[in-house]
């Protein structure tokens, strides 16, 4: 064990409500210099969540996100290869910190040691730096209080056991034990639920989601929709020696709240550049409104209404927003890349300026430009100043467009052109590149993305002169250079921060 090292401390959480957070716990988390915590790749942490009242300015964070959760991956160790892997690296960064003498606390739901992450940490660092372990409460003690109903009695036997047992091993525990509570649930629901039948037991479990969350609920196990179940449930088996089961409590009432639209962007394409805050907004929502194929592109959730339509009706879809916002629900309109981008954000604003819609609140959340990360996948194009035009005229003059291009070009900017060529203007690209070579030299660097982030990911680095514009389609970006733009050795294209002069 290394001495005048950090100590690492596992601190358990408890089950969700901020309030179970032991003393210890929320002290320890206060005076920490390292707070981690783990989340899968959409980036939200449930941990982080239930610490934030502790946390406080000018702590350093480490967001430790699994690689894989349960889809698959081409690791060539396989899932539990790219899982190993994760613990190692994670366990290595924490190990920086420790060896620079500072204090980290690793965040863990429910109790450190019982089914969480943290031991992971723990089996790697433990016996190389001080190390206290916090304990907190568990979900399985959450849920019976949940229910009012006692797990055991007397000389009773409780079992707890993982739901991603085969239903047959499953039942057999079942059978034999007093009371049991099985965890881990989501998508192995199913087979759960058949193995609380096959026992004979089923008529007195009962079902518990979120424990002690503002989004709790209970009911009987018999009762639940599979497709309703997410993995922070667990299903309960009471004591027998207490009276039947009750009828189940009714879901306590949505808390009355004001309504309210937020457009959120959803990135260009790759479900990484959604951003936490984009993925907490969409997870809040009653409604998610917007054109049909970004739509697709959010996971449906069984609670929310959605809303698709065609992508000329933007005046429709914001009236359709606030509307349903007037009437309480919070509502995510849907935009890719960035809302305030040629896209939904001031198509909400505008209608919002009505007056059958004061007083309505309307919140943009930002996202990740199809600009950016075009410009990312190249390097460094946007390197100086630059400026974003659309080509669509739709909206706008063709004239207009052309006299911007124009300046812009005179400017020396580097340009990013938006919705570039279409169906219904296919001539429009090859006109706007005519007049950039008035301007600029045929040799000027060009970068054209298309579907970046997308399956169909493509990116072409060519000059102004040799460019196609019949290889260029509305699912492209292209990114025309400035007279300081350059493409390295290596292929990577970037712009000098400096300007000669």
């Amino acid at each position: 064990m290394q001495h005048g090292s950090g100590r690492l401390y596992g601190v358990g959480l408890g089950p969700g409500d901020p309030e179970l957070v032991t003393v210890k716990a929320a002290r320890l988390i206060g005076a920490a210099d390292v707070v981690a915590f783990h989340a899968a790749r959409h980036g939200r942490s449930v941990a982080r969540a239930v610490a934030e009242p502790y946390l406080r300015d000018g702590q350093i964070e480490e967001l430790l996100v699994y690689p894989v959760t349960t889809e698959t991956t081409d690791h060539p160790g396989g899932y539990q290869g790219a899982i190993d892997e994760f613990y190692e690296a994670a366990a290595a960064r924490l190990a920086t910190h420790l060896d620079a003498g500072r204090d980290v606390v690793v965040l863990a739901e429910g109790d450190p040691l019982f089914y969480g992450s943290y031991m992971h940490m723990h089996k790697r660092l433990a016996h190389r730096y001080p190390t206290e372990v916090v304990p907190g409460v568990t979900s399985v003690t959450a849920a019976a209080a949940a229910v009012g109903r006692p797990l055991v009695e007397r000389d009773e036997v409780l079992t707890v056991l993982p739901g991603t047992l085969p239903a047959a091993e499953l039942a057999e525990r079942l059978a034999r034990t007093d009371s049991a509570a099985v965890m881990k649930l989501g998508r192995t629901f199913p087979q759960v639920r058949e193995a609380f039948d096959r026992a004979g037991v089923l008529d007195r479990a009962l079902y518990v989601e979120r424990a002690s969350s503002d989004r709790q609920r209970c009911l009987p196990l018999a009762d639940v929709d599979p497709a309703s179940v997410p993995y922070f449930s667990l299903a309960l088996l009471p004591s027998p020696l207490t009276p039947e089961t009750p009828a189940a409590p009714a879901p306590a009432p949505a808390p009355a709240h004001r309504g309210e639209v937020v457009v959120v962007g959803l990135g260009p394409g790759a479900r990484a550049w959604t951003t936490p805050e984009a993925a907490e907004a969409l997870a809040a929502a009653d409604d998610l409104i917007g054109y049909g194929p970004y739509l697709d592109r959010v996971a449906v959730n069984p609670r929310q209404a959605r809303h698709p339509s065609d992508n000329r009706v933007e005046a429709d879809r914001a009236a359709h927003a606030l509307e349903l916002a007037r009437s309480g629900r919070r509502v995510a309109v849907v935009s890719s890349g960035d809302p305030g981008v040629f896209a939904m954000a001031a198509a909400v604003l505008e209608v919002a300026d009505r007056p059958e819609f004061t007083g309505v609140p309307v919140r943009v959340v930002p996202g990740l430009t199809a600009a950016q990360a075009v410009a990312a996948r190249v390097g460094a194009p946007l390197g100086h100043d630059f400026c974003v035009l659309s080509l669509s005229d739709v909206l706008k003059p063709w004239d207009v467009i052309v006299d911007r291009l124009r300046h812009a070009a005179a400017a020396d900017l580097v340009i990013a052109l938006y919705n570039p060529r279409s169906k219904h203007r296919p001539h429009q690209l090859g006109e706007a590149l005519g007049v950039l070579l008035e301007l600029r030299p045929p040799e000027t660097v060009v970068v054209v993305g298309r579907d970046v982030g997308g399956p169909e990911e493509r990116l072409t680095v060519t000059s102004l002169g040799e460019l196609d514009p019949g290889t260029v389609d509305m699912r492209c970006l292209v990114l025309i250079g400035s007279s300081q733009t350059r493409t390295s050795a290596s292929g990577a294209v970037w712009t000098s921060r400096r300007y000669p002069g």
